[in-house]
C-alpha cells in the first residue's frame, strides 16, 4: 500500500510548499490538468444553465417551493443511497475511462430533457426522472473527478488544483445563470438544456487528448470483499477525517438548499422574476470565486478554517433571512458564497491530503455522500418550512443549524487536538482562541 502524503495523520501540512506559494495558477502549467480545466470550464457553464432552468421550470409548472425541493432531492438521492458503493468502484477503476462514461451519460440526459421541453411535451415527472438520472451518474462521476485531480497534478499541486477546480465551477456560475435568465425569458427553458447537453463535448475532448504517460500512477484497490466496511473503519478511526465530514454533512443538508430558498425569496418575498433569481446566483458566485482563489493562494487546508467558515456562513444566513430589502439580501449573497466555498475547498483538500491514495475514492465518496446526499433529506424539509412558515423562516433555520454544528464540532476538534479555549487580553485587545493545553497557564499569566 502506498504511504505517500495521504497517510499523514495531520489534516494538512502546516507550512505551504514553495510550489503552492509561487503562483495562484501554478497547476495550470501541467498539460493534462490544463485540458481538464478548460473542458470543465465549458461544461460548468452548461451545468449552471441547466440548474437555473430546471429550478425555474419546476416552479413554473407547479408554483411550489416544495416541488423544487423534491427535484433537488431526487438529483442527490442516488448519492445518499449509492454514494459509498460509487467510491468502492472508483478505487477499483481507472479514472479517465470512467469519467468518459459518466460525462457522456450526463450529456445524453440533458439532450433528452431539451427535446421534451422544446417540443412542449415536458411534464414535471420528466424533470424528476432527468434529475434522478443525473444523480445516478454523479455517484461515480464526483469521486472519480475528485480522485483524478491527484493523478493529473501530483500531491504537491493538490491544494492549488482543488481550489482552481472550485474557482472554475463558481466562475461558470457568473456566466451560466445570467445566460440562463436571458434564454428563459428570450427563447425558452429548453434551449438552456440543449446548450448544457452540447457543452459536454469539451470535457470529453479534453479527457481524450490527455497523455496517459504524464499521469501520476496511483495504486488501485483490488477486487475483494469488505471494501466498503474497510473504508468506513478507516474514516471512523481518524478524527481529522470523520469530524470535517460530519460538519459538512450538517451544512450541506440544512444550509445549502439555495434552489429552494432563493426561488422562494424571489417569488414570495420580492415578487420578482427569473432575472432576479439569476442575479442572486451570480452574486453568490462572485463570493465563491473569491473564496476559491483565496484558498488557492493560501496553500494550506486547516480544519480550524473549515469550522470558522461554517460558523460565519450560518450566521450570515440568519442575517440574510431578515434582510428588509432586495438589494440588502443580494449583497449578502457575496459573503455567503465566499464562506460556503471556503468550507468546500478546505474540507475537500484536507481530506484528500490526510487520506491514503488507495482509500481516496471511498473517503471522497463518503464526503460527497454527506455533502450532496443530505440534500434529499434537507431539501424537502426546507421546502416544507418555506411553504408553511415563509422563506425567511426556512433560511434562518438552515443557517442556525449550520452555525450550531460548527460551534460544537470546533470544540470537539479542539479537544481531540489537545487544545483549550483561551479567553483574555492580548496586546491590549480581547482575545478568544484555541491554544495547546500546556500554553494555557502561560497565556493566562501574560494577560
Amino acid at each position: 500500500m502506498s504511504t505517500g502524503p495521504g497517510t499523514v495523520s495531520a489534516p494538512a501540512p502546516t507550512t505551504p510548499t514553495p510550489s503552492t506559494r509561487s503562483s495562484m495558477f501554478s497547476s495550470l502549467k501541467i498539460r493534462n490538468y490544463r485540458l481538464f480545466f478548460l473542458g470543465q470550464a465549458v461544461s460548468n457553464i452548461g451545468t449552471w444553465m441547466q440548474r437555473i432552468a430546471q429550478d425555474w421550470l419546476v416552479l413554473s409548472l407547479t408554483g411550489s417551493a416544495t416541488a423544487v425541493g423534491v427535484t433537488t432531492a431526487l438529483q442527490f438521492l442516488p448519492m445518499l443511497l449509492f454514494g459509498l458503493y460509487g467510491g468502492v468502484l472508483v478505487d477499483r477503476l481507472p479514472k479517465r475511462p470512467t469519467l468518459l462514461v459518466t460525462q457522456t451519460a450526463m450529456a445524453l440526459t440533458g439532450l433528452a430533457l431539451a427535446a421534451l421541453t422544446i417540443t412542449g411535451q415536458v411534464q414535471v415527472w420528466h424533470v424528476y426522472v432527468a434529475a434522478f438520472a443525473v444523480g445516478l451518474a454523479t455517484v461515480v462521476d464526483n469521486p472519480a473527478r475528485q480522485s483524478f485531480v491527484t493523478e493529473m497534478v501530483g500531491p504537491d499541486q493538490l491544494q492549488n488544483a482543488v481550489s482552481l477546480n472550485s474557482a472554475n465551477f463558481q466562475s461558470a456560475r457568473l456566466i451560466g445563470p445570467a445566460v440562463a435568465g436571458l434564454m428563459i425569458t428570450g427563447v425558452g427553458t429548453g434551449w438552456a438544456f440543449l446548450l448544457n447537453g452540447l457543452s459536454f463535448v469539451a470535457p470529453i475532448a479534453g479527457l481524450l487528448l490527455m497523455r496517459a504517460r504524464e499521469l501520476h500512477a496511483v495504486e488501485r484497490a483490488p477486487r475483494g470483499k469488505g471494501q466498503l466496511r474497510e473504508g468506513l473503519r478507516y474514516v471512523s478511526g481518524r478524527p481529522e477525517l470523520i469530524w470535517p465530514i460530519v460538519l459538512v454533512g450538517f451544512v450541506g443538508t440544512f444550509a445549502f438548499n439555495f434552489p429552494v430558498y432563493l426561488a422562494a425569496f424571489v417569488d414570495d418575498v420580492f415578487h420578482a422574476g427569473a432575472g432576479t433569481y439569476s442575479l442572486f446566483n451570480t452574486l453568490m458566485a462572485v463570493g465563491s470565486v473569491a473564496g476559491a482563489l483565496l484558498a488557492a493562494r493560501r496553500g494550506t487546508a486547516r480544519l480550524r478554517v473549515v469550522s470558522t467558515a461554517a460558523l460565519l456562513f450560518g450566521l450570515i444566513e440568519v442575517v440574510a433571512a431578515g434582510a428588509p430589502t432586495l438589494w440588502m439580501f443580494a449583497a449578502l449573497m457575496i459573503p455567503l458564497g465566499l464562506f460556503g466555498m471556503t468550507i468546500n475547498v478546505t474540507a475537500n483538500t484536507s481530506l484528500q491530503m490526510a487520506t491514503d491514495p488507495v482509500m481516496r475514492g471511498r473517503v471522497m465518496s463518503l464526503y460527497m455522500m454527506v455533502f450532496l446526499g443530505g440534500t434529499p433529506i434537507g431539501a424537502p424539509i426546507a421546502g416544507w418550512i418555506t411553504d408553511t412558515y415563509g422563506p425567511r423562516a426556512g433560511l434562518a433555520a438552515g443557517g442556525a443549524v449550520a452555525a450550531l454544528a460548527a460551534a460544537v464540532i470546533a470544540v470537539i476538534l479542539a479537544r481531540t487536538g489537545g487544545l483549550r479555549l483561551s479567553v483574555g487580553w492580548r496586546h491590549g485587545h480581547p482575545s478568544v482562541r484555541f491554544v495547546p493545553r500546556e500554553r494555557r497557564e502561560e497565556l493566562a499569566a501574560a494577560a
